[in-house]
Protein backbone atom coordinates (compact mmCIF):
# COMPACT_ATOMS: atom_id res chain seq x y z
CA UNK A 1 0.00 0.00 0.00
CA UNK A 2 1.43 3.67 -0.85
CA UNK A 3 -0.32 6.95 0.84
CA UNK A 4 -2.38 9.11 -1.30
CA UNK A 5 -1.05 12.64 -0.82
CA UNK A 6 -2.18 16.40 -1.85
CA UNK A 7 -0.13 18.54 -3.28
CA UNK A 8 0.68 19.97 0.41
CA UNK A 9 1.71 16.31 1.53
CA UNK A 10 -1.53 15.97 3.16
CA UNK A 11 -2.46 12.29 3.33
CA UNK A 12 -5.53 11.23 1.87
CA UNK A 13 -6.07 7.61 1.77
CA UNK A 14 -4.12 4.41 0.71
CA UNK A 15 -3.94 2.42 -2.49
CA UNK A 16 -2.24 -0.67 -3.88
CA UNK A 17 1.12 0.21 -4.89
CA UNK A 18 0.34 -1.12 -8.40
CA UNK A 19 -3.00 0.35 -8.68
CA UNK A 20 -1.56 3.59 -7.94
CA UNK A 21 0.92 3.35 -10.52
CA UNK A 22 -1.49 2.36 -13.53
CA UNK A 23 -3.85 5.32 -12.58
CA UNK A 24 -0.50 7.85 -11.60
CA UNK A 25 -2.44 8.95 -8.50
CA UNK A 26 0.01 10.78 -6.28
CA UNK A 27 1.39 9.33 -3.41
CA UNK A 28 4.91 9.81 -0.81
CA UNK A 29 7.40 8.46 -1.20
CA UNK A 30 11.33 9.29 -0.71
CA UNK A 31 14.80 9.07 -2.11
CA UNK A 32 18.14 8.63 -0.60
CA UNK A 33 21.28 9.70 -1.32
CA UNK A 34 24.43 7.60 0.52
CA UNK A 35 27.46 9.79 -0.26
CA UNK A 36 31.24 8.86 1.10
CA UNK A 37 34.08 11.02 1.79
CA UNK A 38 35.59 11.89 -1.27
CA UNK A 39 32.07 13.47 -2.32
CA UNK A 40 30.72 9.98 -4.30
CA UNK A 41 27.42 9.34 -4.86
CA UNK A 42 26.65 5.44 -3.82
CA UNK A 43 24.30 4.33 -6.71
CA UNK A 44 22.56 1.00 -7.10
CA UNK A 45 21.65 -1.36 -10.52
CA UNK A 46 18.33 -2.62 -9.89
CA UNK A 47 17.72 -6.33 -10.03
CA UNK A 48 17.24 -8.07 -12.99
CA UNK A 49 13.76 -9.64 -12.26
CA UNK A 50 11.95 -6.48 -10.94
CA UNK A 51 8.96 -5.36 -12.46
CA UNK A 52 9.71 -1.88 -13.22
CA UNK A 53 13.25 -0.58 -14.84
CA UNK A 54 15.58 -4.13 -14.49
CA UNK A 55 19.02 -3.50 -14.46
CA UNK A 56 18.79 0.02 -14.23
CA UNK A 57 21.04 2.14 -12.38
CA UNK A 58 19.64 4.56 -9.65
CA UNK A 59 20.45 6.46 -6.49
CA UNK A 60 21.24 4.22 -3.50
CA UNK A 61 17.83 3.29 -2.83
CA UNK A 62 14.25 4.61 -2.85
CA UNK A 63 10.13 3.27 -1.93
CA UNK A 64 7.17 4.31 -0.45
CA UNK A 65 6.47 4.80 3.41
CA UNK A 66 4.44 2.80 5.21
CA UNK A 67 1.17 4.61 7.35
CA UNK A 68 2.01 5.43 10.78
CA UNK A 69 6.39 5.86 9.30
CA UNK A 70 7.91 9.23 9.06
CA UNK A 71 10.24 9.58 5.93
CA UNK A 72 13.64 9.35 8.06
CA UNK A 73 12.26 5.56 9.72
CA UNK A 74 11.15 4.84 6.10
CA UNK A 75 14.61 5.75 4.40
CA UNK A 76 16.46 3.89 7.22
CA UNK A 77 13.58 0.95 7.19
CA UNK A 78 14.44 0.56 3.40
CA UNK A 79 18.41 1.10 3.50
CA UNK A 80 18.63 -1.23 5.66
CA UNK A 81 16.32 -3.70 3.14
CA UNK A 82 17.98 -3.32 0.43
CA UNK A 83 21.76 -2.01 1.27
CA UNK A 84 22.33 -3.80 3.98
CA UNK A 85 23.36 -0.87 6.32
CA UNK A 86 21.79 1.92 8.84
CA UNK A 87 23.03 5.08 8.76
CA UNK A 88 21.98 8.73 10.09
CA UNK A 89 19.63 10.35 7.61
CA UNK A 90 18.58 14.07 7.33
CA UNK A 91 15.38 15.22 4.91
CA UNK A 92 16.95 17.82 2.37
CA UNK A 93 13.81 18.93 0.41
CA UNK A 94 10.74 17.32 -1.22
CA UNK A 95 9.29 17.80 -4.74
CA UNK A 96 6.36 16.60 -7.20
CA UNK A 97 7.51 14.74 -9.97
CA UNK A 98 5.72 12.64 -13.08
CA UNK A 99 7.23 9.85 -14.80
CA UNK A 100 6.27 7.28 -17.06
CA UNK A 101 7.93 4.03 -17.53
CA UNK A 102 7.81 1.66 -20.76
CA UNK A 103 5.37 -0.79 -19.32
CA UNK A 104 2.32 1.61 -18.65
CA UNK A 105 2.79 2.32 -15.74
CA UNK A 106 3.84 6.05 -14.20
CA UNK A 107 5.65 7.45 -10.80
CA UNK A 108 3.03 10.69 -9.89
CA UNK A 109 4.97 11.38 -6.57
CA UNK A 110 5.64 13.75 -3.57
CA UNK A 111 9.44 12.47 -3.13
CA UNK A 112 11.25 13.30 -0.08
CA UNK A 113 14.95 13.55 -0.87
CA UNK A 114 17.14 12.48 2.04
CA UNK A 115 21.30 11.95 2.47
CA UNK A 116 23.38 10.31 4.36
CA UNK A 117 27.27 9.71 4.64
CA UNK A 118 29.16 5.84 4.52
CA UNK A 119 32.44 5.22 3.14
CA UNK A 120 32.21 1.32 3.81
CA UNK A 121 30.85 -1.13 1.31
CA UNK A 122 26.86 -2.36 1.34
CA UNK A 123 25.86 -5.49 2.10
CA UNK A 124 23.67 -5.97 -1.02
CA UNK A 125 20.21 -7.69 -0.99
CA UNK A 126 20.44 -9.40 -4.31
CA UNK A 127 15.61 -9.67 -4.30
CA UNK A 128 15.75 -5.69 -4.95
CA UNK A 129 19.98 -4.73 -6.18
CA UNK A 130 22.09 -6.64 -8.97
CA UNK A 131 25.11 -4.51 -8.60
CA UNK A 132 26.65 -0.79 -6.77
CA UNK A 133 29.21 0.95 -7.03
CA UNK A 134 30.50 4.95 -5.94
CA UNK A 135 30.39 7.85 -8.50
CA UNK A 136 31.59 10.85 -8.61
CA UNK A 137 28.34 13.74 -8.96
CA UNK A 138 29.87 15.25 -11.99
CA UNK A 139 30.46 12.02 -13.43
CA UNK A 140 26.75 10.71 -12.93
CA UNK A 141 25.86 14.12 -14.60
CA UNK A 142 27.90 13.78 -18.07
CA UNK A 143 26.88 9.58 -18.11
CA UNK A 144 23.37 10.65 -17.71
CA UNK A 145 23.76 12.59 -20.87
CA UNK A 146 25.54 10.28 -22.83
CA UNK A 147 24.14 7.14 -21.52
CA UNK A 148 20.36 7.88 -20.31
CA UNK A 149 19.34 4.75 -21.60
CA UNK A 150 20.97 2.53 -18.60
CA UNK A 151 19.73 5.26 -15.53
CA UNK A 152 15.72 4.75 -14.36
CA UNK A 153 13.28 7.13 -15.04
CA UNK A 154 13.12 8.62 -11.50
CA UNK A 155 16.69 8.85 -11.03
CA UNK A 156 17.37 11.18 -13.75
CA UNK A 157 14.33 13.75 -12.36
CA UNK A 158 15.66 13.54 -8.85
CA UNK A 159 19.40 13.66 -9.27
CA UNK A 160 18.41 16.78 -11.11
CA UNK A 161 16.64 18.16 -8.14
CA UNK A 162 19.33 16.76 -6.07
CA UNK A 163 21.99 18.63 -7.73
CA UNK A 164 20.55 22.02 -7.97
CA UNK A 165 19.71 21.77 -4.20
CA UNK A 166 23.76 20.98 -3.47
CA UNK A 167 24.47 23.93 -5.65
CA UNK A 168 22.63 26.10 -4.56
CA UNK A 169 23.62 25.53 -0.61
CA UNK A 170 26.96 24.99 -1.43
CA UNK A 171 27.42 21.62 -0.42
CA UNK A 172 30.54 19.62 -1.05
CA UNK A 173 30.56 17.67 -4.90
Amino acid sequence: MVILVDENDQPIGTMEKIEAHEKAVLHRAFSVFIINQKGEIMLQQRASHKYHSPLLWTNTCCSHQRVGETNLEAGKRRLQEEMGFEVPLKELFHFIYKAPFDNGLTEHELDHVMIGYYNEEPNINPEEVESWKWMGIEDIRKDMTENPEIYTVWFKIIFDEFYHYIESHQMPR
